[in-house]
């Protein structure tokens, strides 16, 4: 297992297909890390779509999206299901942030945040607009999540 990026660090990029609810379409498209850059990015890794802690974290920060936007930030969701299945899982709940697949785990190994039996640990990473990692908590178990206060006052931190 990779180790996980540190706090100063450059975060290597990525591309992963996905999608984003919007007005009720599902715009399906794919997402790169580095064409996000001069924006805060907050990357909320997630076992599974449409499981008991997972709904409650994503429909939160769908929830607090604009509190969000008040710092700059987009916040990503990204977890080993299939675009497909994150569609179903946003038009659910309503989820209006853009859902990633990571089929492969690849994204979720280079983050050192795979487990086995489980996949995906449970962990949100907040990259700077400059592209190196401001933030991380990686959960151990999992059955809890960081709050959107939380996450929003590590963005307020960046300035």
């Amino acid at each position: 297992m990779a180790a996980s990026p540190e706090r100063g660090q450059p975060v290597a990029d990525f591309t992963l297909p996905g999608g984003v609810l919007t007005d009720g379409v599902f715009d399906r498209r794919d997402f790169t890390l580095s064409e996000h850059r001069g924006h805060p990015l907050v990357l909320a890794f997630y076992p599974g779509d449409d499981t008991s802690v997972c709904t409650k974290q994503l429909c939160a920060y769908s929830s607090g999206l604009d509190a969000f936007t008040d710092c700059g930030a987009q916040v990503w969701g990204i977890s080993p299901q299939g675009v497909d299945s994150h569609e179903a899982f946003a038009r659910k709940h309503g989820l209006r942030m853009p859902l990633l697949a990571d089929v492969d785990m690849a994204v979720t190994r280079a983050f050192g945040v795979t487990m086995p039996g489980l996949g995906v640990r449970r962990s949100v990473f907040i990259i700077a607009a400059d592209g190196t990692l401001h933030w991380k908590h990686i959960a151990v178990i999992g059955a809890t999540f960081r709050s959107t206060k939380t996450l929003t006052q590590q963005l307020a931190a960046l300035g």
